[in-house]
């Protein structure tokens, strides 16, 4: 990974400008504010059937087409389509690309702009803004505002989307009908942050890290950023699922050797971090992991978790993976005893599966059957 990685092509993004701009919790203005997003589906006449989509770490708005960096299919495509458990012919479905991020909102890879907006003929790199889950809500608010939506029929997410679903239901309570909280919890914890922590580490270690300013040079902590991202995937798989795929096969070495990408494994994980490498900034990465560790729901009301849903009206369906040692079932629990200690509407389920926190993403009939019907008892309770 020594090599140069050829610049991310130019895609001309889908996106609304807010020339205001925005106050984030750490006291930083970023103005303007843009926000990159797509939309699936068709909005009807009272505007009571959008579900809004949010995005995991490493996501983006491409949530259900081909991806226009990668070509590859969108990210949660069995999730949301026609006849999906988010059924596009059904509800109308926004996905937005989060503050800090790569694929067109506000961020570190975007053009730096002075307090009055103007443009500083550079990134923002490391002199990007700290931000938070709440700002990353609240940026998303202004889009639905913009669209005319007044009141969400559902937000739906998982891991760090799931982060973002919550943060929702306790800053807008009246605009979120429902909630869908998914392979998540309303902190990070001391591990999960220890794990970024790694990551953030092989970054600023990589030799074309260059200080942040590495698009001087242009090259990009290539090897850094695919260690981080060969860390968090691990995160992301059960030691069942690693099993199942790989074992202990070798790639055809038949001694003993200090080669890499002996293991199957190995290579599979390298893989991971070589093409991360082509779609995600390094200063982004940070950014949002940053943002991830800092997010703590109960600190935000006073220490205590129920007090972020207390009066809520808003439904809630809170799901977890039996084998996600990321996000733990306890978590999950953890937060359906909060919610129902502030007597909100909440149906909890856990998943049996052996494929890790990814489950969320991947094929769980179970899980989509018990999403899906859960939408469809929202959207009946709304008349859509």
């Amino acid at each position: 990974m020594s090599q140069a990685v050829a610049p991310f092509p130019v895609v001309d993004h889908q996106r609304v400008v807010f020339p205001d701009g925005l106050a984030l919790d750490c006291g930083a203005v970023v103005r303007p504010l843009v926000v990159a997003y797509r939309t699936y589906g068709t909005l009807n006449a009272d505007r009571s059937n959008a579900v809004l989509v949010c995005h995991a770490l490493t996501g983006d708005q491409y949530v259900a087409e081909t991806h226009p960096v990668t070509g590859r299919p969108g990210w949660w495509e069995s999730v949301v389509g026609p006849g999906r458990p988010i059924d596009t012919d059904r509800f109308f479905v926004v996905c937005a690309n989060v503050l800090g991020g790569c694929m067109g909102s506000t961020g570190p890879r975007e053009e730096m702009t002075d307090a009055e907006g103007r443009g500083l003929g550079r990134p923002w790199g490391t002199d990007f803004p700290l931000v938070t889950i709440r700002d990353m809500v609240r940026a998303q608010k202004r889009l639905v505002d913009h669209l005319g939506i007044a009141r969400l029929l559902c937000v739906v997410g998982g891991s760090m989307g799931g982060m973002q679903v919550l943060e929702w239901a306790a800053e807008y309570p009246d605009a979120v009908f429902a909630a869908a909280p998914i392979a998540t919890a309303a902190h990070h914890s001391a591990q999960n942050i220890a794990f970024h922590e790694v990551g953030r580490a092989a970054i600023h270690a990589d030799p074309d890290w260059a200080g942040g300013r590495y698009w001087e040079t242009g090259r990009v902590p290539a090897q850094g950023l695919s260690v981080a991202r060969m860390v968090a995937h691990i995160t992301y798989l059960s030691e069942q699922a690693l099993t199942r795929k790989f074992g202990r096969r070798l790639r055809g070495a038949s001694a003993l050797t200090f080669l890499e990408d002996v293991f199957e494994v190995e290579s599979y994980l390298r893989h991971q971090g070589s093409t991360f490498v082509r779609r995600f900034d390094a200063n982004s990465y940070l950014t949002i992991t940053r943002a991830m560790d800092y997010f703590d729901l109960a600190a935000e009301h006073g220490g205590e978790l129920a007090n972020a849903f207390r009066g809520t009206r808003t439904r809630f369906f809170v799901a977890s993976f039996s084998s996600d040692w990321l996000f733990p079932t306890s978590e999950s629990r953890a937060l359906v005893r909060a919610l129902n200690a502030a007597a909100a509407n909440v149906s909890f389920v856990e998943i049996t599966s052996d494929k890790g926190h990814d489950a969320f993403l991947l094929d769980e009939p179970d899980f989509h059957r018990a999403l899906g019907g859960f939408l469809r008892g929202a959207a009946e309770r709304v008349g859509v």
